[in-house]
């Protein structure tokens, strides 16, 4: 068990709640400028204002559509590959909120984890399959770290790097609770409440700032019409969480065999993201939906699912374009991919079952979004955090006690084929 701090008194209770809420607006605005950035970029350079890549992608010629992506690689590997050369003798430090918590000063390279953010940004806005809020909540624990160094005493930096952490995912998916369990779960194992606290805290005011900012509390997915649940249906939702269990690891080991793969070609930094890039691009030319990190496609077939052909399609070509992005090392966070695929297993186990067929979509859609969680559930290892995830952002709480069983059977089994999370995985590679 991992403990940050003991129980302080209450005067230092109430001045890390404080603090706690300085690091959520911190962390709110440094979301917000990554957004803004990344809508400014797509407006710059696709001439696209509507916030979705895959309306980008159809609105292009199919050599633009084809060489966008592979560009946009190419220039976030040659700022990687210039930072690089330029700081080859400076010593190492982390560039990632999991590495700073896992090192003995709890610190970042600013500059480094800029860079990172920025060739995130690039590969994001050009359309590579990858999350873009992976960068996003960097960002927000480096604001957090930033102002922690400056104002409050050493032993404390670790906690208010995670309560930036937490805030940016708050933030990026307007889920404080999953954010503040994301950490407990996760990174730190289990917390004191001294910890936890300043962690919620950050996280609701992160919300609450975007909520502002957005002008009003919204759920980050509309959902359509579900049924009203029997016991039929918390089975169904058993079995989903089944198939994501047993999917979970093979998931990430498609994911290490591609960055293998890719590391085989021995490629300088820049040629190996463009590589990715154009094998989303050729992809993209059977289908515009593999651009951008799937949230416009996961919300569109949350509402109507497609049929079992073109669900099958789009959910091979999108895994093919998350494996090449991921794998060529495109800076970037798998967490909304992996909610992609978590949709595309649930909506074709209820197409293979026939379900979709005798007309009962509302079920495609109760196992889409069993299949979310439960697949997030069994590459994070923390069935709680997911269970909790999908419930705030598709604001439908009374699937709760359903997700909660289906996502720990899936993370206990997931757990039972595979020891380390998608996660307990980055940090030991960039150890």
């Amino acid at each position: 068990m991992q403990r940050l701090h003991h129980f302080p008194d209450i005067k230092a209770m109430v001045r890390r709640l404080l603090i706690a809420t300085v690091v959520g607006v911190l962390a709110a605005l440094a979301v917000a400028l990554f957004r803004h950035a990344m809508y400014f970029l797509e407006w710059l350079l696709l001439s696209n204002d509507s916030g979705s890549l895959v309306n980008a992608a159809q609105g292009l010629v199919w050599w633009r559509r084809l060489l966008t992506p592979a560009l946009g690689g190419l220039a976030a590997g040659m700022l990687l590959w210039g930072w690089q050369r330029y700081t080859r003798q400076r010593p190492h430090a982390p560039t990632d909120y999991m590495e700073a918590l896992e090192s003995d000063e709890g610190k970042f390279d600013t500059s480094a984890s800029l860079v990172k953010s920025t060739a995130s940004l690039l590969v994001v806005a050009s359309g590579s399959a990858i999350g873009r809020e992976g960068a996003m909540i960097l960002l927000a624990a480096l604001a957090a770290s930033l102002f922690a160094q400056r104002f409050t005493p050493k032993d404390e930096w670790k906690l208010w790097i995670a309560c930036g952490a937490a805030a940016g995912m708050a933030s990026a998916y307007h889920a404080p609770l999953a954010g503040s369990l994301f950490i407990a779960e996760i990174l730190f194992g289990t917390l004191m409440l001294a910890s936890l606290g300043p962690v919620v805290i950050s996280a609701v005011i992160a919300l609450l700032v975007t909520q502002i900012m957005n002008g009003g509390a919204q759920v980050l997915y509309q959902v359509g019409d579900l049924p009203t649940l029997k016991a039929i249906h918390y089975a169904l939702m058993l079995a989903t969480g089944v198939v994501c269990g047993l999917s979970g690891p093979l998931l990430m080991w498609l994911m290490d065999s591609s960055h293998r793969v890719f590391l085989k070609l021995k490629l300088s930094p820049p040629w190996q993201l463009a590589l990715g890039g154009l094998i989303v691009g050729m992809l993209s030319l059977l289908t515009p939906a593999v651009w951008g990190n799937g949230y416009s496609v996961v919300q569109g077939f949350l509402l109507v699912t497609p049929t079992l052909a073109i669900m099958g399609g789009i959910f091979l070509c999108k895994l093919l374009a998350i494996l090449a992005s991921s794998g060529s090392g495109a800076p970037g966070g798998v967490f909304t991919p992996t909610l992609f695929i978590g949709l595309a297993l649930g909506i074709l186990f209820a197409d293979a079952g026939g379900l979709v067929f005798t007309g009962q979509q509302d079920i495609a859609i109760l196992l889409a979004i069993t299949g979310m969680a439960t697949l997030l559930a069994a590459t994070t290892h923390a069935p709680i955090m997911s269970t909790l995830m999908i419930c705030e952002m598709t604001g439908q709480y009374t699937l709760l006690p359903g997700l909660l069983i289906a996502c720990v059977l899936a993370s206990v089994l997931s757990r039972t084929l595979r020891q380390d999370s998608i996660y307990r995985q980055h940090v030991a590679e960039h150890r």
